[in-house]
């Protein structure tokens, strides 16, 4: 499908961003339920889909099942670069297993009977999943979507895994494509998501006692939250997002 393409049939229904899941598969099926996503709708979910949380399995295999069926746009972040980069080294199977990273809790998911599982236990189905779905990242006409951020001095086709997957959310310039960014990873420890002038990052920490995951409307700026315990609210943002995007002249249109 070219980006054209792919834009278009965004314009058809809404579209939906879905922050950090880690795991957290109770509170995603919350969402996705309460939220009222149509079947014409398009979700993009921003990555972290593992780790920390009780149910990265479950998580996998909604991702894997809901791009077959309907309308699904999935990034990478970093915990997937992290969980593949396990598999190549015991040094780095380490690293992702700790406390940390989470991968501990992956591997748990995967398991039976108390047990956890081996990396090699993984099944093939959800390691090609993370191999070959997972976009770097997403673009449409008003906006650009990542795990982390983008460089606002490189062009898409350019920016590095470091900017797009592991960089903190602050105040920055907006693209030089006039378009804002929508991303995770940098955890809003206030459970709401943080709106800046370049863009807006909506990882609210699903994976703690007292997080949300959070879903967000990118035209209205409205979004649903969820949280383990399968508790639901609402709210919005002060401005529509589609407000920050000033096209490439830097005019707002």
């Amino acid at each position: 499908m070219t980006n054209l393409e792919q834009i278009n049939r965004e314009s058809q229904g809404t579209t939906w961003v879905i922050g950090d899941v880690h795991g957290c598969f109770t509170a995603l099926t919350t969402l996705v339920e309460r939220v009222g996503i149509s079947p014409g709708d398009t979700i993009i979910t921003l990555g972290d889909y593992v780790d920390r949380g009780p149910q990265s399995r479950d998580v996998i295999e909604w991702l894997i099942e809901r791009e077959r069926t309907s309308r699904l746009i999935p990034l990478i972040g970093n915990h997937e670069i992290m969980m593949l980069k396990a598999l190549e080294d015991s040094i780095s199977q380490k690293a992702w297993e700790s406390m940390y990273v989470g991968g501990h809790a992956t591997l748990e998911s995967y398991g039976s009977e108390g047990s956890p599982a081996k990396i090699t236990q993984i099944p093939d189905e959800h390691w090609d999943f993370m191999i070959r779905r997972l976009r770097r990242y997403h673009e449409n006409e008003k906006f650009i979507f990542a795990h982390a951020s983008v460089d606002p001095f490189v062009e898409l086709e350019a920016q590095t895994d470091i900017a797009l997957l592991w960089s903190i959310f602050e105040p920055q310039a907006l693209h030089q494509s006039g378009r804002p960014i929508i991303c995770g990873h940098s955890e809003q420890r206030s459970g709401l998501p943080s709106m800046l002038a370049h863009g807006v990052c909506i990882d609210t920490g699903a994976f703690r006692p007292s997080g949300w995951l959070t879903c967000l409307n990118i035209e209205t700026g409205e979004f649903g939250q969820a949280n383990q315990k399968g508790e639901f609210r609402t709210d919005e943002l002060p401005i529509a997002p589609s407000l920050l995007f000033q096209g490439p002249s830097g005019a707002k249109s």
